[in-house]
């Protein structure tokens, strides 16, 4: 009995695979936004006056 495998057979068709058209984002591409990033600033600046205020005022 013979452990040789057959020689595989190319099925190409002579073109290069084609990539997609778009590729899918993830959060990187999503935080790198400038509203968003602006959006995160007002919103941290207000946690951060919030705190200071707990801190020194109260």
């Amino acid at each position: 009995m013979s452990h040789d495998r057959p020689a595989m057979v190319d099925t190409s068709r002579g073109d290069a695979p084609t990539t997609p058209a778009e590729e899918p984002r993830g959060c990187l591409f999503a935080l790198s936004q400038p509203p968003l990033m602006i959006f995160l600033a007002v919103v941290g600046s207000l946690l951060l006056m919030a705190a200071v205020h707990d801190l020194f005022m109260l």
